[in-house]
């Protein structure tokens, strides 16, 4: 069964729900995980998504912050969420499709502004989130899944505009780059984005601080997508579909997508 899957930080579900109906009319895509959706469940505007075939939902909310959900076209049961860090954040959902297939929707802390977690708690926060994803995963090592999501982390030099000048920038932080890998290393995860698309400067966010965020074109690679070994080699077709950043009242996020044959 192959389906196509996009992860996208909405930036407020219900602000901008006509850039998510936009997304399903023309791109289409089988399941669709959105984080940062900042709206109690039973608020997420789940109407206008069925009309267009989406009738499956996942999700966490609350209201004003956070939030995570995955729509699909495809039957999916909800499997359980967790609160890494003890946060109370609704910053993980995952569901389970009719192949067996697992799709976990993450949204990591951003971890403030300063990279030092005792001047700021938020990046304390974010680093101990990361530690307690590595370590669900040293325990309960995941099969035939798929991790999304805002990570927060842009991970390689060519994942950022600058190397050189964000290395003391929340979110390329040696620091972070070191426990995302940690991340990804006990559950054995593949970046199926890098897989695919090897080389080359990718971006999947920019600042809402640039007055011509395309031209600037400062971005960086918060969202990602990642596959178990026993599923990541039937992943295809990455893409970041930039022109989304330039769309009417965007997030700061564009949704990225990759294809699986399974």
């Amino acid at each position: 069964m192959p389906f196509t899957l996009a992860t996208w930080n909405i930036n407020s579900v219900r602000l901008r729900e006509p850039i998510v109906l936009k997304l399903l009319q023309e791109e289409a895509p089988d399941v669709l995980c959105l984080q940062e959706c900042k709206s109690p469940v039973e608020k997420i505007p789940t109407e206008g998504f069925a009309e267009l075939g989406y009738t499956h939902m996942v999700a966490r909310g609350q209201k004003g912050y956070n939030g995570v959900a995955i729509l699909s076209r495809i039957p999916m049961e909800e499997v359980g969420d967790k609160d890494f860090a003890g946060l109370g954040h609704a910053r993980h959902i995952a569901g389970r499709l009719e192949n067996g297939v697992t799709i976990h929707n993450f949204y990591v802390p951003a971890g403030g502004d300063v990279p030092d977690r005792e001047k700021n708690e938020k990046f304390g926060q974010k680093l101990d989130y990361l530690t307690d994803m590595r370590d669900w995963f040293h325990a309960e090592k995941p099969e035939k899944s798929i991790l999304v999501g805002d990570l927060n982390i842009a991970p390689r030099e060519d994942d950022v505009w600058s190397h050189k000048q964000l290395l003391k920038v929340v979110s390329h932080t040696p620091i972070e780059v070191e426990h995302l890998a940690e991340t990804q290393d006990a559950g054995g995860w593949v970046d199926v984005t890098r897989q695919d698309i090897p080389e080359g400067q990718l971006y999947s966010w920019w600042s809402y601080r640039a007055r011509d965020w395309d031209a600037a074109d400062k971005g960086r690679r918060l969202d990602h997508v990642w596959a178990t070994p026993d599923v990541s080699n039937a992943g295809h077709s990455s893409r970041i579909l930039r022109d989304a950043r330039g769309w009417e009242k965007p997030s700061d996020h564009a949704p990225v997508f990759a294809t699986f044959d399974l």
